[in-house]
């Protein structure tokens, strides 16, 4: 039986995300007064509320959204997607293709979210110069980097906490989550192409047209300010090397500056606010005209939402439901079975990070009845994977919505939700039975 606390807090989280769901209330504003009832009533307590508001993400948002703010004012996208638009030749398929592939690679290597707000823009202005909805080709952008993220260590805050818990190595999980995000990226496209390739097919005549049109633009005309178009590469480029050595920076600068500790690491937030601090004092770019512009919406959104899971977390309700279910396994098979699609339809109601911090101690807890080394990968996979369910599941998901609302494109809940649980059902499957296989469980 669930306590009176438990209970109120249960009830705060369901009205929240009916309310979300419903889309007659903003979503912020709907996490806000969710966030705002579990403080009043002491669930969270105001002194610790802060705790459960991941300031890495709010702040790592923040700072890659100013970056691109700036750099827009130089037609830096508007290159780029004129480029990518010559390369698709006209054709619309090709667009998508094109730009869930990069969007995927990308986002292995870099976090996902940084991904997204640099492409979201471009894609954008793609589907306006040729006269597409954009809605097909900003879900296909966003479940890609959900599938991306999963295929490496870096690319997903779960992979990064199962990596830290585990000890598991950047090898391992390119040669272990690598394959499966390479072949469940696949599936995906196909799926894409099932669902929205006869929406997309034009006729020659519209081909030739669209492909005149685009032919017509001068991506080097689309630069508006040559001197901070170099700056804001030069800052990107900064910012992607950062992430890539953020973690060992220390090792990097002991070599030159010998007084500087090995062990210094910085994170990925810090990077960004670094970034986002260059490109600022570099651009001389009046500060007002870019902060304005942030997602602020979206960011009030992730912090009502922490502090929501937050009061889930305190009451011991997360911990409750993973005990249940794990309690329910007797072997590696069926924990398996049973961590990837709990942990996958679970990511998609509540955030991942939490779901996994109160995962991992569980999943230590089973070591002394099996070896759970092929449980941490079912924790990856349906962790990284779930992020696709639903349009609040994960980061990206959250910030494509926010900047596409801006630019007068909507995408509805119910909309995400009907491809986003066919795409979290097909890759957790065929996941799931690829670790089976590695694991010679078939």
């Amino acid at each position: 039986m669930l306590t009176t606390i438990q209970l109120i807090a249960l009830v705060v989280f369901i009205a929240t995300y009916i309310l979300i769901i419903d889309e007659r209330i903003h979503r912020a504003v709907a996490a806000m007064a969710g966030a705002a009832v579990v403080v009043f009533l002491g669930i969270v307590p105001w002194e610790s509320m802060l705790e459960h508001i991941d300031f890495g993400t709010i702040f790592l948002l923040m700072g890659m959204m100013i970056i691109i703010n700036v750099a827009r004012h130089s037609g830096l996208f508007e290159y780029i997607a004129i480029r990518t638009a010559k390369m698709a030749k006209g054709s619309p398929i090709m667009v998508l293709v094109l730009f869930s592939v990069v969007t995927a690679i990308v986002s292995a290597f870099l976090d996902n979210v940084t991904t997204v707000l640099l492409l979201t823009p471009m894609l954008l202005y793609i589907t306006k110069l040729m006269d597409l909805n954009p809605v097909p080709f900003l879900l296909a952008e966003i479940i890609s980097s959900n599938v991306g993220g999963a295929g490496t260590l870096i690319g997903d805050p779960p992979n990064i906490m199962i990596a830290s818990s585990a000890g598991l190595t950047f090898n391992e999980f390119i040669t272990t989550m690598g394959p499966i995000a390479a072949v469940d990226m696949v599936l995906v496209l196909i799926l894409f192409l099932a669902v929205y390739g006869r929406s997309m097919k034009v006729t020659p005549e519209e081909k030739g047209i669209i492909t005149k049109t685009i032919n017509s633009l001068d991506e080097e005309g689309a630069i508006t300010d040559r001197k901070l178009f170099k700056k804001s590469v030069m800052v990107i480029l900064l910012v992607v090397f950062l992430f890539f050595i953020h973690s060992s920076i220390g090792t990097y600068l002991h070599m030159i500056f010998p007084f500087v500790d090995p062990a210094l690491a910085l994170e990925p937030a810090e990077v960004a606010l670094i970034g986002a601090a260059i490109i600022l004092i570099w651009s001389r770019v009046q500060p007002d005209e870019i902060f304005e512009k942030i997602e602020w919406t979206a960011l009030f959104f992730f912090a009502g939402l922490f502090v929501i899971v937050g009061a889930l977390v305190n009451t011991g309700i997360i911990e409750m439901v993973s005990q249940y279910m794990i309690s329910m396994v007797s072997n590696q098979f069926e924990a398996m079975f049973v961590i990837a699609w709990f942990s996958a339809f679970a990511s998609a109601i509540v955030d991942n990070i939490p779901l996994t911090a109160a995962l991992i101690p569980l999943i230590h807890d089973m070591s002394g009845t099996m070896d759970v080394y092929p449980l941490w990968w079912a924790l990856s996979l349906g962790a990284c994977m779930g992020g696709n369910g639903t349009a609040i599941a994960a980061s990206a998901n959250v910030v494509v919505l926010g900047v596409a609302e801006r630019e007068g494109v909507a995408i509805t809940f119910m909309q995400f939700l009907k491809i986003g649980m066919v795409t979290l059902v097909i890759t957790v499957a065929v996941g799931l039975l690829m670790l089976y296989a590695m694991f010679g469980m078939l």
